[in-house]
């Protein structure tokens, strides 16, 4: 149940969610390659590539910040070649760079529309099939995409089609890729919160910083991934798994732990229908969504 010694490659891992698995993977003794596009400090959004390298090596493990863009399959392909040569291979991709705009179809402009595809669909399958021949190699292959489970009810897609598309296209790439590398025993399970989850980008998202007390922190996420990433790869593929329903398996049952406010009303994430068994109280979700 370690990730020690094995490298990951993260896409979007400079900051939220992306690091908080990093971090995880870091107290292990992990090697991970922070590809990301901040190299620079952000206006508005804390932390870069450099500033997230440094706190996973200070947590025990060991960084290798890359400037990605997962738009340019030449960037990836020029990071994984990176990420190889300093660290022998790859064991673990997370997909989770990505790119939301919660708006209806006539306020989508395409440029907006393109962004989200190319981040969320296309990103996903670029960085996975530049990983792909490495992952062949690793003993416990993973390919871990933070999309959603593929619920069809129109409510999911009327207010924000051009997001839901791009999202639902990261999970269709599960729903194939766990088929099509089934027999290479290489892992592509898909993980999403249950609740929202208080990350700068959201708050930037909503604008709303008192909406964050309905949120759960990064590490439910942090820490389900590390399960996941942590199971034989022949024995878990081909799923669409929720937080604590991971962790509620796992054996937690502290989930107060991962509150922002513990006891308030959390907000149930986008395409999920209940609140499960670890949640008695929520609030409607304000822009959430990741």
């Amino acid at each position: 149940m370690s990730l020690r010694d094995q490298t990951l490659f993260i896409t979007g891992a400079s900051r939220g969610i992306g690091l908080a698995i990093a971090l995880r993977a870091a107290r292990d003794g992990a090697n991970v390659v922070v590809a990301a596009k901040t190299a620079e400090p952000h206006p508005k959004l804390p932390g870069t590539i450099h500033t997230a390298a440094a706190e996973i090596e200070a947590a025990g493990g060991r960084a290798l910040p890359v400037v990605v863009d997962v738009r340019d399959e030449g960037s990836v392909a020029r990071a994984v070649e990176q990420a190889v040569a300093r660290f022998g291979g790859i064991d673990v991709l997370v997909n989770n760079a990505s790119a939301i705009s919660l708006t209806g179809t006539l306020a989508t402009p395409p440029r907006i529309f393109d962004r989200m595809m190319s981040v969320n669909t296309r990103g996903t399958f670029v960085a996975s099939q530049a990983c792909l021949p490495h992952l062949k190699r690793s003993k416990n292959p993973h390919v871990l995409n933070l999309s959603p489970p593929l619920n069809m009810d129109p409510r999911w897609f009327a207010p924000h089609v051009a997001y839901t598309m791009a999202k639902y296209g990261m999970s269709l790439c599960v729903l194939g890729m766990a088929r099509e590398f089934e027999r290479d025993g290489i892992a592509v399970n898909a993980l999403w919160p249950r609740t929202a989850i208080a990350t700068a980008a959201i708050e930037f998202a909503i604008g709303d910083a008192s909406s964050l007390r309905h949120c759960r922190k990064p590490e439910i996420m942090a820490d389900a991934a590390h399960w996941i990433l942590t199971q034989p790869s022949r024995s878990l593929t081909g799923r669409f798994l929720i937080d604590d329903e991971v962790l509620g398996a796992a054996g937690v049952t502290d989930f107060d732990a991962y509150a922002v406010s513990p006891g308030a009303p959390l907000a149930l994430d986008f395409f999920l229908d209940d609140a499960g068994p670890y949640i008695s109280e929520t609030v409607p979700l304000a822009g959430g969504g990741h």
